[in-house]
C-alpha cells in the first residue's frame, strides 16, 4: 500500500457516516476521481483489518523524526484530492537522488515542510487547551495524537504540485478534539472563489460564509452538511496561488469524549488561514 492509498484509508476512518452526495459539478467530478482511485486500491477489499494496519503504519511513520509519514494526519483518512491522478512519469526525486517509491516524501525538504507545519499548528493552540504528544506505546488501533505528511499531487505545466497535511490533538482535561492544516503549493487546480474553495476540502459540503481578514477574503464552512468529520474549516488562496485550509473538530475519534467548545471562533479560524506560518511553498 503506497502513501496515497494509506492516506485515503485514514481519512475514511475518521468518520462513521457516509459522505453526502456532491452538491456541485466540481464536487461530483472530485468524488468520481476519488471513487476511481479507491477501486484501484486493495484497501477497499481489506475491511476493518486493513484499517487497523493502516493506523498502525501511521503511528510508526506519521510522527516527526519517525523517518516518514503517512497521509497527513490523524484520522483524516484520506479522500484523494481531485488533483491526484495516476502518472507514467517517475515520482519526484528524493534526497538520495532516486525517485520516490510513491507520492509520499519520507525524507528531504518536502518531508521537513510537513514537520514544520505540525510545529506551527502546536504553536497556535490557544490558552486553555493543550496539545498532547503521541504516547510512547500507543495502541495500534488508536488514532495518533499528532502526525504530518508531504505528498506529491501532480505536475502542472511542468511544475510539481505538492500538498502538506498535519494535525494535532487539542485537549481540555479528558476531552479531546483536533486542529488540522492542509496546504497545497502553487500551481494547484483548486477553485479561486472563497466558498467554492472551502467546499472543495475533502469533498465536504456545508454552510459557508466569506470572512474578510484585512484585504483577504476567506471562505469558512461554519457548519458541515451530513459529513461531519470536522466541524469548521477555513480556506484561503494566497496571491501566489498557494492554498491553505485550517480546520477544527470537536472530536478526535469515536473512542474519546469530544471538546465542549471549539478552540477558535470563526474570525480567528479565518485569520489562521491567512497567517504566513501556514503559507508553505
Amino acid at each position: 500500500m503506497n502513501g496515497e492509498e494509506l492516506r485515503d484509508a485514514l481519512r475514511s476512518e475518521m468518520t462513521a457516516v457516509t459522505p453526502p452526495p456532491p452538491l456541485s459539478t466540481a464536487a461530483a467530478l472530485g468524488a468520481a476521481r476519488r471513487a476511481r482511485i479507491r477501486r484501484r486500491t486493495t484497501w477497499a477489499c481489506g475491511g476493518s483489518a486493513a484499517v487497523v494496519l493502516a493506523i498502525a503504519a501511521v503511528t510508526a511513520i506519521g510522527t516527526p523524526g519517525a523517518g516518514g509519514f503517512r497521509p497527513a494526519g490523524p484520522a483524516p483518512q484520506a479522500i484523494p484530492h481531485p488533483s491526484a491522478k495516476d502518472t507514467a512519469e517517475p515520482w519526484p526525486t528524493g534526497p538520495d537522488g532516486r525517485p520516490q517509491e510513491d507520492r509520499t516524501a519520507r525524507a528531504g525538504s518536502r518531508y521537513d515542510q510537513g514537520a514544520r507545519l505540525l510545529d506551527e499548528i502546536v504553536s497556535v493552540v490557544p490558552a486553555g487547551y493543550v496539545a498532547p504528544d503521541n504516547p510512547a506505546n500507543q495502541p495500534a488501533d488508536q488514532m495518533p495524537l499528532r502526525a504530518h505528511q508531504a505528498q506529491f499531487e501532480d505536475k502542472v505545466n511542468g511544475v510539481d504540485v505538492w500538498s502538506y497535511m498535519s494535525w494535532a490533538a487539542v485537549a481540555q482535561k479528558e476531552r479531546i478534539g483536533r486542529l488540522l492544516v492542509e496546504v497545497h503549493s502553487a500551481g494547484n487546480q483548486l477553485p479561486a472563489e472563497p466558498c467554492a474553495l472551502a467546499r472543495e476540502f475533502w469533498g465536504m459540503q456545508g454552510d459557508c460564509q466569506v470572512v474578510t481578514v484585512g484585504a483577504a477574503r476567506v471562505g469558512v464552512v461554519v457548519r458541515p452538511a451530513s459529513d461531519d468529520r470536522l466541524d469548521q474549516w477555513a480556506a484561503y488562496r494566497h496571491p501566489d496561488g498557494v492554498v491553505t485550509y485550517v480546520a477544527q473538530g470537536a472530536r478526535l475519534d469515536g473512542d474519546r469524549p469530544g471538546l465542549a467548545t471549539l478552540p477558535f471562533s470563526v474570525p480567528q479560524l479565518a485569520a489562521l488561514a491567512v497567517d504566513d506560518r501556514f503559507h508553505l511553498q
